[in-house]
Protein backbone atom coordinates (compact mmCIF):
# COMPACT_ATOMS: atom_id res chain seq x y z
CA UNK A 1 0.00 0.00 0.00
CA UNK A 2 1.27 3.36 -0.60
CA UNK A 3 1.92 5.79 2.03
CA UNK A 4 0.38 9.27 1.81
CA UNK A 5 3.73 10.45 0.88
CA UNK A 6 3.81 8.44 -2.13
CA UNK A 7 0.78 9.29 -3.11
CA UNK A 8 1.47 13.57 -2.62
CA UNK A 9 4.86 12.96 -4.78
CA UNK A 10 3.06 11.13 -7.69
CA UNK A 11 0.27 13.80 -7.61
CA UNK A 12 3.15 16.45 -7.37
CA UNK A 13 4.83 15.37 -10.43
CA UNK A 14 1.92 14.78 -12.63
CA UNK A 15 0.70 18.33 -11.78
CA UNK A 16 4.27 19.35 -12.45
CA UNK A 17 4.00 17.39 -16.08
CA UNK A 18 0.43 19.43 -16.69
CA UNK A 19 1.68 22.80 -15.82
CA UNK A 20 0.84 24.79 -19.09
CA UNK A 21 1.65 26.70 -21.47
CA UNK A 22 -0.95 27.50 -24.33
CA UNK A 23 -1.19 24.94 -27.07
CA UNK A 24 1.65 23.21 -29.09
CA UNK A 25 1.86 21.38 -32.11
CA UNK A 26 1.27 17.54 -31.19
CA UNK A 27 3.95 15.14 -31.68
CA UNK A 28 2.46 13.32 -34.55
CA UNK A 29 0.32 16.37 -35.65
CA UNK A 30 0.39 18.60 -39.11
CA UNK A 31 3.21 21.09 -39.58
CA UNK A 32 -0.19 23.92 -40.55
CA UNK A 33 -0.34 24.06 -36.39
CA UNK A 34 2.78 25.87 -35.98
CA UNK A 35 1.88 29.85 -36.39
CA UNK A 36 -1.32 28.82 -34.36
CA UNK A 37 0.99 28.22 -31.38
CA UNK A 38 3.27 30.77 -31.57
CA UNK A 39 0.34 33.32 -31.79
CA UNK A 40 -1.07 31.22 -28.58
CA UNK A 41 2.71 31.55 -26.84
CA UNK A 42 2.85 34.84 -28.14
CA UNK A 43 5.85 34.08 -29.65
CA UNK A 44 8.68 34.14 -31.86
CA UNK A 45 9.20 31.70 -34.53
CA UNK A 46 12.22 30.93 -36.03
CA UNK A 47 12.34 28.57 -38.92
CA UNK A 48 15.49 26.91 -39.61
CA UNK A 49 16.01 23.95 -42.77
CA UNK A 50 17.81 21.15 -42.14
CA UNK A 51 18.64 18.48 -44.47
CA UNK A 52 15.88 15.42 -43.54
CA UNK A 53 13.62 18.07 -41.86
CA UNK A 54 12.32 21.63 -40.63
CA UNK A 55 12.85 23.13 -37.19
CA UNK A 56 10.33 25.41 -36.10
CA UNK A 57 11.70 27.12 -32.89
CA UNK A 58 8.75 28.99 -30.80
CA UNK A 59 10.25 31.62 -27.91
CA UNK A 60 7.77 32.52 -25.45
CA UNK A 61 7.64 35.92 -23.63
CA UNK A 62 8.03 33.97 -20.66
CA UNK A 63 11.39 32.83 -22.43
CA UNK A 64 10.23 29.17 -22.91
CA UNK A 65 11.41 27.45 -25.99
CA UNK A 66 9.62 24.97 -27.80
CA UNK A 67 11.95 23.45 -31.01
CA UNK A 68 9.14 21.35 -33.45
CA UNK A 69 11.10 18.79 -35.72
CA UNK A 70 8.91 18.57 -39.36
CA UNK A 71 9.56 15.96 -41.51
CA UNK A 72 9.23 16.36 -45.18
CA UNK A 73 5.86 14.48 -45.01
CA UNK A 74 4.81 17.99 -42.57
CA UNK A 75 4.06 15.75 -39.87
CA UNK A 76 5.87 16.85 -36.19
CA UNK A 77 7.75 13.95 -35.27
CA UNK A 78 9.96 15.08 -32.62
CA UNK A 79 9.39 18.39 -29.81
CA UNK A 80 12.15 19.85 -27.43
CA UNK A 81 11.48 22.41 -24.92
CA UNK A 82 13.83 24.46 -22.35
CA UNK A 83 12.84 27.17 -20.13
CA UNK A 84 10.95 28.44 -16.72
CA UNK A 85 8.08 26.14 -17.23
CA UNK A 86 6.94 22.71 -18.03
CA UNK A 87 4.89 23.14 -21.08
CA UNK A 88 1.66 21.10 -21.47
CA UNK A 89 2.40 17.56 -22.06
CA UNK A 90 -0.80 16.51 -22.80
CA UNK A 91 -0.86 19.12 -26.08
CA UNK A 92 2.74 18.37 -26.63
CA UNK A 93 2.27 15.20 -27.14
CA UNK A 94 -1.64 14.99 -28.62
CA UNK A 95 -2.64 11.18 -28.60
CA UNK A 96 0.46 10.03 -27.69
CA UNK A 97 -0.01 11.69 -24.05
CA UNK A 98 -1.85 8.52 -22.52
CA UNK A 99 1.31 6.27 -23.17
CA UNK A 100 3.19 9.02 -21.70
CA UNK A 101 0.71 9.48 -18.57
CA UNK A 102 0.76 5.79 -17.64
CA UNK A 103 4.76 5.62 -18.84
CA UNK A 104 5.69 7.87 -16.43
CA UNK A 105 3.45 6.75 -13.37
CA UNK A 106 4.79 3.66 -13.73
CA UNK A 107 8.24 4.75 -13.18
CA UNK A 108 7.16 7.46 -11.00
CA UNK A 109 5.68 4.77 -8.32
CA UNK A 110 9.00 2.72 -8.76
CA UNK A 111 11.23 5.23 -8.00
CA UNK A 112 10.47 7.04 -4.74
CA UNK A 113 11.82 11.15 -4.99
CA UNK A 114 12.94 13.21 -7.43
CA UNK A 115 14.45 12.47 -10.72
CA UNK A 116 14.81 12.94 -14.73
CA UNK A 117 11.88 11.22 -16.51
CA UNK A 118 13.33 8.98 -18.89
CA UNK A 119 10.84 6.49 -20.99
CA UNK A 120 12.54 4.72 -24.14
CA UNK A 121 9.63 2.72 -25.54
CA UNK A 122 9.52 1.65 -29.05
CA UNK A 123 6.85 4.00 -30.67
CA UNK A 124 7.56 6.46 -28.42
CA UNK A 125 10.78 8.12 -26.41
CA UNK A 126 10.39 11.23 -23.99
CA UNK A 127 13.09 12.83 -21.54
CA UNK A 128 11.83 14.81 -19.20
CA UNK A 129 14.48 17.04 -15.91
CA UNK A 130 15.50 20.04 -14.70
CA UNK A 131 14.33 21.86 -11.56
CA UNK A 132 12.48 24.98 -10.80
CA UNK A 133 12.69 27.53 -13.28
CA UNK A 134 15.53 25.82 -15.85
CA UNK A 135 13.39 22.53 -17.50
CA UNK A 136 14.56 20.98 -20.43
CA UNK A 137 13.05 17.76 -22.67
CA UNK A 138 12.27 15.94 -25.80
CA UNK A 139 9.74 13.60 -27.37
CA UNK A 140 10.19 11.76 -30.14
CA UNK A 141 8.36 8.80 -31.96
CA UNK A 142 11.37 6.05 -33.23
CA UNK A 143 9.39 5.46 -36.45
CA UNK A 144 8.82 8.48 -37.33
CA UNK A 145 12.12 9.80 -37.79
CA UNK A 146 12.85 10.81 -41.29
CA UNK A 147 15.39 8.22 -42.81
CA UNK A 148 19.38 9.59 -41.94
CA UNK A 149 18.07 11.60 -39.16
CA UNK A 150 19.14 10.44 -35.75
CA UNK A 151 17.70 10.51 -32.19
CA UNK A 152 20.98 12.53 -31.19
CA UNK A 153 20.23 15.23 -33.87
CA UNK A 154 16.93 16.25 -31.69
CA UNK A 155 18.15 18.67 -29.29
Amino acid sequence: MKSKFQISLISLALLMLTLSLPALAALGGDVTSVHEDQAQMKGTLKTTQAAAYTVHEIKASAGTVVKEYVSPAGKVFAITWHGQFIPNMQQLLGTYYQQFADAAATQREAHVGRRALSIQHPGLVVQNGGHMRSYFGKAYVPTMLPQGVTADEIQ
